[in-house]
């Protein structure tokens, strides 16, 4: 309500308070009001006081465990790494499909070789699916990997090889794999023995999106172990990230239809299960490096609490650029990554072994990201 002057407030002679007119000649004549002008004058009521002080506050609560969870994140990249929090050696590649459908030449695996002696990889993930909807894989699918991995088993010696396999999950639509088929879990399992028969050293398994708790893949990890230890070879999978805060995995599930996160004790279940497992630390929508490489010691704490000695734990890294609302690529940088990588391995396990980083992945890499690797991780 406007003091002094009560013409200056706006209203017309009418009561159609503060709508703007048009004057043709001495009459004026009012405006149709705007919907936003309807929203605003809904939103004035009286009625409303007590919802929208309620509104107010959710927003201010909100506003401000924000703002702590990104002075939280600040503090969590602070300090320095403890010494010795370097590489064990047990660094992966997720590498392109290139490599096993004839465009890779004999010359690219000598190029490889050459990189990656100076380097702590000892395994590439080589994508050789995707999978059937129906857990299926066509042996035309990888028509190159027995000379890729015989290349790679002469080129670098002790580097292993693993059959990357995955699919769509059909948890929040209508298409996709569906684990809660136990004829479809059971063609998967055949099609990592499928694999390990053509000479991969493992099986490494990426289903996205895979909701914490599931029971079905918890089932499907059990039989996955028993073939690939049959055949002496590893069993590792691509992990979601850990809830950041306690059951944020449930609640922003209700809210966005789309859990993004494990809880750690799922993740805990999943790490005993496995040989190996590599956390997609990235695409996090961080705005800001430090933000970025405080959520990745945070996320290697959490998975080295849960994480049996005696499975490999790897963070994975982006060896790619991008920049859009869930990946801006000036804060997810390798940097960063292996900065907040050695914080969190300085504050939880030091010592730990059977640690590394995965970087994600071949073809996107820049000469920029292996240098931040080597320099930051590798020494």
């Amino acid at each position: 309500m406007s003091a002094g002057n009560p013409d200056a407030s706006g209203e017309a002679a009418d009561g159609s308070a503060g709508e703007p007119v048009t004057r043709t000649g001495s009459a004026p004549t009012p405006r149709a009001p705007t919907p936003l002008r309807r929203l605003a004058g809904v939103w004035r009521r009286p009625a409303l006081r007590w919802p929208k002080r309620i509104a107010s506050a959710v927003v201010l609560v909100v506003l401000l465990a924000l703002l702590a969870a990104g002075v939280s994140l600040r503090v969590n990249y602070a300090g320095d790494p403890a010494a010795g929090t370097y590489t064990r050696h047990r660094d992966a590649l997720w590498m392109g499909h290139a490599w096993v459908d004839g465009r890779k030449k004999d010359a690219d695996v000598e190029a490889l070789a050459a990189r990656l002696r100076t380097t702590g990889v000892r395994d590439l993930y080589v994508h050789a699916g995707p999978l059937e909807h129906d857990g299926t894989l066509p042996v035309s699918a990888y028509p190159e990997a027995r000379r890729l991995i015989g290349a790679i088993h002469r080129e670098l010696p002790g580097v292993r090889v693993q059959a990357w396999l995955g699919d769509e999950l059909a948890t929040e639509g209508p298409v996709g794999l569906r684990l809660e088929r136990a004829a479809t879990r059971a063609a998967v399992v055949r099609s990592a023995g499928q694999v390990l028969d053509a000479g991969f050293d493992g099986a490494h398994f990426d289903l996205e999106p895979l909701h914490s708790g599931d029971a079905d893949y918890l089932s499907l990890l059990g039989d996955l172990r028993r073939v690939t230890r049959a055949h002496g070879a590893l069993l590792s999978v691509a992990a979601h990230q850990i809830d950041p805060l306690p059951s944020l995995h449930s609640v922003w599930g209700t809210v966005t239809g789309h859990p993004k996160w494990w809880s750690q004790a799922f993740f805990g279940q999943v790490a005993r299960r496995v040989d190996q497992i590599a956390v997609m630390s990235y695409d996090t929508a961080m705005p800001l490096e430090s933000l970025y490489g405080g959520y990745v010691a945070q996320q290697t704490s959490l998975a080295l609490e849960v994480t049996p000695k005696t499975t490999d734990l790897l963070m994975g890294m982006p060896f790619y650029y991008e920049d859009d609302m869930s990946h801006h690529g000036s804060a997810e940088t390798v940097e960063a990554a292996v900065r907040g990588v050695r914080l969190g391995l300085s504050r939880t396990d030091r010592t730990r072994a059977n640690f590394g980083v995965a970087a994600y992945v071949d073809f996107a890499a820049r000469e920029k990201d292996w240098t931040q690797y080597r320099r930051g991780w590798v020494r």
